[in-house]
Order: structure tokens, then sequence, then C-alpha cells
């Protein structure tokens, strides 16, 4: 079986590499000449644990192949994937100028009939969108090309996309006709032998299954910075409410740490684009517009609480931060709160010393020569009147307390993820703030 990947981003590439990673014929398709000549050499425009190694295996075999001409691959494949981004307008909604351009080529050059399932996270009726844009470049070419569209909405995690790809929870597919139907059971026969479910369902259900899915996440996360503030004033534990709590079967204990707020590619511009879709036809979306505005204001509580600390005279302080990117496992720094933080900071007159494992080159891109860029999380310190620690990779648990209390000019360690334990920095004689939880008793 022969298939096409349009988009080479994050979702994209993922997709093509783990569809040959279990023996189909893949082509991954952009537009970026110079990404796609990276990628025949092996390298990869974004990191993802495991994702380089597959990429050279595949190819190595023939499995994997890359192009800058979609036209040229539609002869012999029987799928093609559109993966293309759909980056949020002005006003919220996605923007499918990318996904229509895609299926306007594919009239103009489709010969047999194709499966087109849209992979890239679209409102509610874009399918039928796509369908007509591809019908209009087939009529105007005066010939009868039969074709099918569906909705195969990805659901992968950055930091452990390829484990979610090969063993995923559930796969969405979304059909109009039977035939549409087979094709996609046989393409995803690997998995299902392997115990992984296909749900099928109509288009629209699919392409709502996707925002309703990132949307209820993103409550979760709001729903427990909400509760973690108001722990903090009533001198509550959150910490303790969220073991209380996750406990419940019904609840569960994923997505109900307190933190910074959600960042990344997919939940701040997945919940506007719902949201927008509601008022574009007449109806409220009242609890993720709530959702939303806690996210914003939770992206400010570190400085928030640096601020109160300092009593509001932050100008001339120097701030280490330990993390950049917005989850660990990425360098993804789209919608980072680390962004939010560090404007602010800047605003305010300091000078920000950072580091992060991955997503160094991705910040110097985001921010140029307006913080300095540490070479380890122990350079960061010197002379620095607080941490803060902002994205929780896994080096970051375990610190040297000596070490850090010597580099600090003030022992101050704000921790935006509470993975730092309470008792041994106030222990070591650290001033110490973290989420949902009154530090000063």
């Amino acid at each position: 079986m022969k298939i096409t990947i349009v988009g080479t981003g994050y979702v994209g590439l993922v997709t093509g590499t783990c569809f040959a990673e279990v023996g189909i014929d893949v082509t991954c398709v952009d537009i970026d000449i110079n990404k796609i000549e990276n990628l025949k050499k092996g390298i990869s425009p974004i990191y993802e644990p495991g994702l380089d190694e597959m990429i050279e295996r595949n190819v190595k075999k023939g499995k994997l192949k890359f192009s800058t001409d979609l036209s040229q691959c539609l002869d012999d494949t029987e799928v093609v994937f559109s993966a293309v981004g759909t980056p949020p307008d002005d006003d919220g909604s996605a923007d499918l100028k990318y996904v229509l351009d895609v299926a306007r080529t594919v009239g103009k050059h489709i010969k047999n009939h194709i499966l087109i399932v849209t992979k890239s996270t679209v409102p509610v009726g874009t399918a039928k969108r796509v369908r007509d844009a591809i019908q209009e470049e087939i009529e105007k070419r005066g010939v009868n090309i039969d074709f099918d569209v569906a909705s195969n909405p990805e659901f992968l995690k950055e930091g452990d996309a390829i484990n979610d790809f090969l063993k995923p929870d559930r796969i969405v597919v979304g059909v109009e006709s039977a035939k549409a139907e087979d094709i996609m059971k046989r393409l995803y026969k690997p998995f299902t032998l392997n115990g992984h479910p296909v749900i099928f369902m109509d288009v629209p259900s699919a392409e709502m299954t996707k925002y309703a899915a990132n949307s209820m996440l993103a409550t979760k996360i709001s729903f427990m910075n909400d509760i973690a503030n108001l722990c903090e004033i009533m001198g509550a534990d959150v910490n303790m409410v969220r073991k209380g709590i996750g406990s419940d079967s019904r609840i569960g204990h994923k997505f109900i740490y307190p933190g910074i707020g959600y960042g990344g590619s997919c939940f701040p511009k997945d919940v506007k684009a719902l949201i927008k879709t509601a008022d574009q036809n007449g109806y409220t979306m009242r609890v993720l517009k709530a959702v939303e505005e806690v996210n914003d204001d939770q992206k400010s509580v570190l400085f928030t609480k640096l601020y109160n600390h300092y009593k509001g005279d932050l100008k001339g302080k120097t701030i280490a931060i330990w993390g950049l990117s917005f989850k660990p496992q990425t360098d993804d720094m789209r919608e980072a709160p680390s962004l939010v933080l560090i404007n602010k900071l800047l605003t305010e007159g300091c000078k920000v010393k950072a580091y992060d494992p991955v997503a160094m080159h991705e910040a110097q891109i985001k921010l140029g020569d307006k913080i300095e860029y540490s070479k380890d999380p122990y350079d960061a310190l010197n002379d620095a009147d607080a941490l803060l620690l902002v994205t929780e990779w896994t080096e970051f648990r375990f610190p040297s307390w000596d070490v850090v209390k010597k580099l600090l000019k003030q022992p101050v360690v704000i921790d935006g993820r509470n993975i730092f334990d309470l008792n041994e920095l106030k222990k070591e004689g650290f001033i110490y703030y973290c989420i949902g939880v009154d530090t000063s008793k």
C-alpha cells in the first residue's frame, strides 16, 4: 500500500515515519525545499525522542521518501493525508488556506480514485469544503473521476508522539462511504492486529472529536489551576487535593497537576477555534471562554509571585529561568508560558538568564539577544536574585541545593511545576514558593 503525506511538520512527519515503520510505502511532501533536502539526509526539522533514528532507518529501507511535488505522487498513491498547518487567524478561527491548497492540487492532477484524508485539526465542515474544492478542479478539467474524503484526527503528545502513534488509545476515522472505510481498515490493519481500536463515525463527528478532546484536557488544566489559586488563599494544599480527587476513577490522575498554564501548538489554538466555531453558529462556549481566561492569567502567576516577593522592585534584578519549552521532551515554544514570563520580566527591567536542555535554539529565534543563554542549569544561577522553574525537565528534579544556594545572590526559588520539596528547601534555608500552597506557614 502506498500513501502520501502532505506537510512535514510535527503531525505529518511523525505520521509518515510511523506508517513507514509498520511497512507501508510513504512519500512525505512539503513545499519547503530546504526542509525536504535535509530530511533526505536524515536531518529532522523537529525534536521528538526516537524520530531521527526511525526516519534514518526507513529511508535506508526505501519505505520513506521525500518530495516537493505532490502532483508527481498522485499516480500511484491510494491515500493522501493532508497534514498541513491550520494556524489561527486574528479572530481565533482556523486558517484553512493550506488545507484547501492541497485539495485544489489533488483536484488538478488526480487520475484515479484516491482517498483524501484530513489529518490536520480542522473545524467541523472542513471535509465538505475539501470535497467541493477537489470537485471544482476536476470539473474545470472536464473529466469525471471518483474520489473520497475522510477525517482522521491525530492525538499525539509532543515528547511521546511515536509511542502514541504506534500504540494508540484509539484511532478515530470519519468516512462517507463503504469504500473509504475499507481503505482505512486496510491501512490500519497492523494496529488493529495489535488490539488498538479503530472507531469509525461520520466525518463531522470525527472533526468535532479532536476539538472536544483537546478542549476537555485544557478544561481539566484550567480547573485545577483555579482550584490551586483558591487553595493558596484558603490555606489548603493543592497537592493533597489533587491526590484526593485523582483517586476517584471518574476523574483520574491525568491532567490535574497545577502549574503555570498550558501552551504548545494544540490546546491554545484548538480552544480558540472551537470558541470561534460556536460564535459563528450562534452559540456561546461559556465554559471554554472561562478556560481560556484562566489559562491566560495563569501564565503570569510566577511573575506575580516574584513581583510580590520583591514588593514591586524588580528593576536591575537578575532572574534565572530553568526550562523554556512549553513542556518537557520537546523544543516547542509556541504559546509557551516562559515567553509571557520573560517579556514581563524584561518590561520590569530585569536581566534574564535561561537554560533549557533542547529549546535554546528556538528561544534564540523568538527572543534574540534579549536574554542571556546559559550553558547549563548552574551557569544560569550565577549572581541571580531568584530561580524560577518553568518546565519540569527531569534533569531539574534533583539539583544540588548547596551549589544552588552558593550561586544565587538571594536564596529565592519559585517552582512553577511543584517538583521540589517544600520542607527540604525550607530546611536548606531557601525562600520557596510554588503553585497552590501557602508556603509562608
